[in-house]
């Protein structure tokens, strides 16, 4: 069951269990109202808790979702529901409030959350605004200023400064959800904590400042981007509309509108794109190495070792017996490493030429590294870009010609308004010629790794969308 329904003592308590990360799908929405109309309709509940089980509140919307005709109940209608309810109504917090989540817990009358708890409204970044009053309540707790920059950016908010802020009222050391909800519910039945309908509060005061140095910030930062100006159309809305309702519509249109905008199509592309570019196709069952040398110098070493001990894997700085891996720096020879699988390491369009079964290509100043298979064995290099991975790299893997010299060697001649067509050009030829898994990593690369403009989704699906027009 996706919602349920249970009261402790004379508390009612709506639980969400939609693992992994208790996302907002039709089923859980459903549940939302019926659970809550369960819990009015119990006449020895006085108040209602909403929390989620595993190991987060709600994360956001279904990603199963995404590009699919909207389902009745619509999260607006969820979230005006559970806002009308006529008992207090809590929202006991803990891992993250997403998107959609943070939209929920604002529906209700009181937030209390978990030591450790972030939340944030991250929409911007796929292309879109909050769509279920995030725009018209927040503010309505912040202030204009803060609620502006904590969409526009989409940045994640720590508990501490989420209670500063006054987005969550209370900040829990209780062991888990259930515990804090229930002791929060206790207060606000007591009389000792005051809960408040956060749409019946007074809309912001109008702050012109904060909305032109927004947009200035705005046009000098991300100029060709659609949803952020749309956000700050959206919070003028709730300054300036007559009611909650007026401002909730005017929301409405701007998230549409976003809906229907090339950029978020191009975001969502990406967004996909980044769940599993370091998977080889047809390996299943693979793990990662327990034990890999690290030999020579270099500052990718220094960011894998940092993160070895809570991954569980032993790093050395040269191979021995139990060695089941070697990464080998630039200009470190290939027979320091012997009787095991070699990752030779090169910087962006340099190669040592030495020849190994697998090379990782690093780029300049990108967050994602590139594990080509030369000669290896499929099931070898799916299991180094796991050791990678668990070694917190951001690692995508390509086979037999390296993705981002190709797109570099394209570049390294164009001028800069020439890099985005030659980067085009050159994702129709790595797709032609096989040497990617995914269509949709040659985007991924070079929108990580080589500035390729993020809100178009990528050079190859920009290359693709112009051949069929």
């Amino acid at each position: 069951m996706s919602v349920h329904y249970q009261r402790h003592g004379d508390i009612g308590v709506i639980q969400i269990t939609n693992p992994p990360v208790n996302a907002l799908s039709r089923a859980v929405r459903r549940g939302l109202v019926d659970a809550l109309d369960e819990g009015i309709t119990d006449a020895d509940a006085k108040a209602l808790v909403v929390l989620a089980d595993g190991r987060t509140f709600i994360a956001g919307a279904d990603i199963r979702e995404f590009g699919k005709p909207p389902q009745d109940p619509l999260l607006p209608d969820v979230i005006t529901h559970l806002e009308a309810c006529p008992k207090p109504l809590i929202a006991a917090l803990h891992g993250t409030a997403l998107g959609g989540g943070l939209e929920v817990a604002l529906g209700c009358h009181y937030r209390v959350a978990l030591a450790g708890a972030r939340v944030g409204l991250p929409e911007v970044k796929l292309g879109l605004l909050p769509g279920a009053g995030g725009t018209q309540r927040l503010p309505r707790l912040v202030g204009v200023e803060p609620a502006l920059e904590m969409i526009t950016s989409g940045r994640f908010v720590e508990a501490e400064e989420a209670l500063e802020a006054g987005i969550i009222d209370a900040i829990s050391n209780a062991e888990t959800p259930l515990d804090a909800g229930l002791a929060a519910a206790k207060e606000v039945l007591a009389g000792n904590q005051t809960s408040r309908i956060t749409g019946q509060l007074p809309p912001p005061s109008a702050d012109p400042q904060a909305i032109d140095s927004t947009l200035s910030r705005l046009h000098q930062e991300s100029p060709d981007l659609f949803s952020p100006f749309r956000i700050v159309e959206a919070v003028e809305a709730c300054v300036t509309a007559e009611t909650l309702q007026d401002g909730l519509r005017s929301e409405r249109e701007l998230f549409l509108a976003c809906m229907d905008s090339p950029q978020r199509a191009g975001l969502i592309h990406l967004f996909f794109a980044a769940r599993s570019p370091h998977l080889v196709p047809n390996i299943d069952n693979a793990k990662a190495f327990n034990r890999v040398a690290l030999m020579g110098e270099h500052p990718l070493f220094e960011r894998l070792q940092k993160a070895a001990q809570r991954a569980g894997i032993t790093l050395t700085s040269a191979p021995d017996a139990a060695t089941e891996l070697c990464l080998l720096a630039p200009n470190t020879p290939m027979d320091a490493a012997v009787g095991c699988p070699v990752i030779k390491l090169d910087e962006i369009g340099i190669s040592s030429g030495t020849e190994a079964a697998l090379q990782l290509v690093i780029p300049e100043g990108g967050s994602m590294v590139e594990l080509v298979n030369l000669s290896a064995e499929p099931l070898i290099q799916q299991q180094a870009a796991l050791t990678l991975k668990t070694l917190k790299a951001n690692v995508m893997v390509s086979q037999r010609q390296s993705l981002l010299n190709t797109m570099h060697a394209e570049i390294k001649e164009a001028s800069g308004s020439g890099r985005q067509s030659a980067l085009e050009q050159a994702s129709l030829s790595i797709a032609k010629n096989g040497f990617c898994y995914r269509e949709s990593d040659i985007d991924l690369l070079g929108v990580e790794a080589l500035g390729y403009p993020r809100h178009l989704g990528g050079p190859h699906r920009q290359a693709t969308l112009k051949e069929t027009h």
